[in-house]
């Protein structure tokens, strides 16, 4: 199955940790890393008061279910020490599960599509980048993330 998922980091050279994981997602369990986009650069949601985050976001190919796709993304965080300090905080490393397949999932762990996507440029731009067709809830990613032109949101260089 096709799953999407989003990265991000603002602790400890993050452009680093989302690069190296990018490579790891490739390593994982019955699961190969099929292409990814652009590194950009955002504020934070929530505490202004710490670094602007480096986001990307990647397309895998699972045989994992998404809940044992959701645990080794879990895992890989806890390999880049990342630390829940507070709600919308400063991380080494953030694996958001966005989208698996056209599942359509809701369970106290885990939600799908991922239920805030649609309002973080963080999330939409690189996803119309990578997948300009994905539709959510009747509307591309390209459509959506045209909504977000403008929203602080840079993409970096190589």
């Amino acid at each position: 199955m096709a799953a999407y998922i989003g990265l991000g980091s603002n602790l400890d050279e993050p452009r680093e940790h989302v690069s190296r994981a990018l490579n790891e997602l490739d390593a994982l369990p019955l699961t190969h890393l099929a292409g990814h986009s652009s590194l950009y650069a955002s504020a934070p949601v929530g505490p202004q008061d710490q670094p602007d985050f480096i986001n990307a976001v990647a397309r895998v190919f699972t045989r994992l279910s998404p809940l044992a796709l959701l645990d080794q993304l879990q895992a890989l965080e806890q390999r880049h020490r990342r630390v829940r300090q507070r709600h919308w905080g400063p991380r080494t490393l953030d694996l958001d599960l966005l989208l698996y397949a056209h599942l359509e999932w809701r369970t106290p762990r885990l939600t799908l599509p991922h239920p805030a996507m649609r309002e973080r440029a963080f999330v939409l731009v690189p996803l119309a980048e990578l997948a300009p067709e994905i539709s959510l809830a009747g509307e591309t990613s390209a459509t959506l993330a045209q909504h977000h032109d403008g929203a602080g949101l840079h993409r970096l260089l190589p």
